[in-house]
């Protein structure tokens, strides 16, 4: 049997997106996305619950990222997870999860009538899911471990 790998995220972005361009002029973005659930506890206090994920985006959707996407932009995001191993300048080796994403769905309320961008599949033609970059910038202080 095949495995599945999806997911499917709703959150406001925590920062700007970092977007770099790679040789070849390949765009790639990075930034951290704030998922919150609410929940009553058995006293019936309302609790909120954030967690924090990490998402690529390459080509096509990095740019949309770039031109539209700032910190605090609601946004679903749907894609896969990725995890990404590599030594420190000390030889600790360290890891790094990330939702590499597929398709981008702008979610914010827009005062022109529009209904916010889609990008889908198709802003990442031509990349292959192996096509995993080194680590962009040292992630290890992100991790919670």
């Amino acid at each position: 049997m095949r495995g599945v790998n999806r997911v499917m995220l709703i959150g406001n972005l925590g920062k700007d997106p970092d977007v770099q361009f790679l040789e070849g002029n390949i765009a790639v973005a990075k930034f951290p996305l704030a998922t919150t659930e609410t929940f009553k506890d058995r006293a019936g206090k309302l609790i909120s619950q954030t967690e924090w994920h990490t998402v690529v985006l390459w080509r096509g959707l990095a740019e949309l990222a770039q031109k539209y996407l700032h910190k605090g932009s609601l946004v679903y995001i749907e894609g896969r997870l990725r995890t990404r191993s590599w030594e420190d300048k000390e030889g600790n080796r360290k890891f790094a999860t990330e939702v590499v994403g597929d398709n981008l769905i702008m979610l914010d309320k827009r005062t022109d009538g529009s209904h916010g961008m889609h990008g889908n599949e198709h802003g990442t033609e031509g990349f292959s899911g192996d096509d995993v970059p080194p680590p962009i910038g040292d992630t290890s202080e992100n991790l919670p471990f």
